[in-house]
């Protein structure tokens, strides 16, 4: 199994020193780079202390400079919010300054007041995100090139640098079927999203696999599949992690998504199924069994852990994956 974190700079109820999250952030990345984790994965949010993070961009320019192993994965690049072409250069820059260490991840997103406040019609985002994905690739595969599109036209352009790495590695971050459906058929590879439930996870797994049967694309791919994690020495203590975790991000951000009208459940049951089905919490080794078991179910071959806290974080390094690479 390969390792990477999917780094969030959550600031909750801004306890404490923006300043304090960056750091103990950083001090993460550090500890990655020298205990054989594949990849950081950075997470753009925007107008929401879920994630201060507005620039994966340039936090991934700074994170090249205090790492010498790590790549480093962009999760995600919200394409739909970028010119395109402006896009394609800042990460092809990217790419040399870290010397081939980029891994590009793109979506989407979901969220209705990121894409109010950018100017993104939700109703169309979907159709201008594919289109600025096509765009990006184009512009690294091309010399000059032309392009006539719902969203954007422009004639007869070069994109300078080209991505040191060819071909550039890239991920299509898929939460919904109808976005995991798209990149089979197009033959892209994915990121599979942290919210969803273990067994949702892997029925959209294998969505995604016979979506690439169908349409003729090799499924030797690398898929990392985000899990949040709450690990302590007592499950108790690992519980209430999980549950303090989960209700913050119910109260701080998904909401921005939309609140769903066909909802039937309560808060509180929706709390309850998340930290149950979705969140791998529980001691050490209640959790290296959890991990172990998903790899022989659901073909968990790369596990993007997301730790729900600094002690997670640091369980994970010292007893969990020793048990499970």
């Amino acid at each position: 199994m390969q390792f990477g974190v999917l780094q969030f700079f959550s600031w909750p109820n801004r306890r404490g020193d923006l300043s304090t999250v960056y750091e103990r952030a950083l001090d993460r990345v550090k500890v990655m780079d020298q205990t054989g984790f594949d990849a950081v994965w950075l997470a753009e949010h925007h107008f929401s202390t879920y994630s201060v993070c507005p620039s994966v961009h340039v936090m991934a320019a700074h994170v090249a400079g205090i790492t010498k192993n790590l790549r480093i994965g962009t999760a995600v690049s919200l394409a739909a919010f970028y010119h395109p072409l402006r896009l394609a250069e800042e990460v092809a820059l990217l790419d040399h300054l870290t010397q081939g260490r980029i891994n590009w991840g793109a979506g989407r997103g979901f969220d209705r007041k990121e894409m109010e406040i950018f100017g993104v019609d939700i109703e169309e985002s979907a159709e201008k995100f594919h289109e600025h994905v096509e765009i990006v690739l184009q512009a690294w595969q091309s010399d000059k090139f032309s392009f006539e599109g719902r969203f954007n036209q422009f004639h007869d352009v070069e994109v300078l640098p080209k991505p040191l790495q060819d071909p550039m590695p890239f991920w299509i971050a898929t939460s919904s079927r109808d976005a995991i459906k798209w990149a089979g058929e197009k033959g892209h590879a994915i990121l599979m999203d942290p919210h969803a439930s273990c067994e949702e996870l892997g029925s959209k797994y294998q969505l995604y696999l016979d979506t690439l049967a169908a349409h003729r694309h090799s499924s030797n791919r690398i898929t990392p599949m985000a899990r949040l994690l709450a690990i302590a020495d007592h499950e108790e203590q690992a519980e209430q992690i999980a549950r303090n975790g989960s209700q913050w991000m119910f109260g701080s951000y998904f909401n921005q998504g939309g609140s769903n009208s066909n909802e039937s459940r309560s808060p509180e049951q929706r709390l309850n199924e998340y930290v149950a089905n979705t969140v791998i919490w529980g001691t050490p080794e209640r959790v290296a069994d959890r991990l172990i078991e998903l790899e022989e179910t659901i073909s968990l071959d790369y596990l993007l852990a997301a730790p729900m806290s600094h002690a997670t974080f640091v369980k994970f390094v010292d007893e969990v994956m020793p048990r499970v690479a």
